[in-house]
């Protein structure tokens, strides 16, 4: 099966951390990343979708991160 998570977070080292881990645990990037201004909290935030190939089938409980 083919896994798909999109990941979210302030445009700091944090996030650079969560892709590099997503990254480090066989996930590949997808696209492009995204860069957007929140208002509401005057921070920019950056996406960035991952996917991974996994054996078995998917369910809606799996913990997509733990994969």
């Amino acid at each position: 099966m083919k896994l798909y998570r999109f990941l979210t977070g302030e445009d700091d080292s944090a996030f650079c951390h969560k892709v590099s881990e997503a990254l480090g645990k066989g996930w590949s990037l997808y696209g492009h990343p995204t860069y957007a201004y929140d208002a509401a909290n005057g921070v920019m935030r950056c996406g960035q979708a991952v996917t991974k190939e996994a054996p078995g089938d998917y369910t809606p409980d799996m913990k997509l991160g733990q994969q």
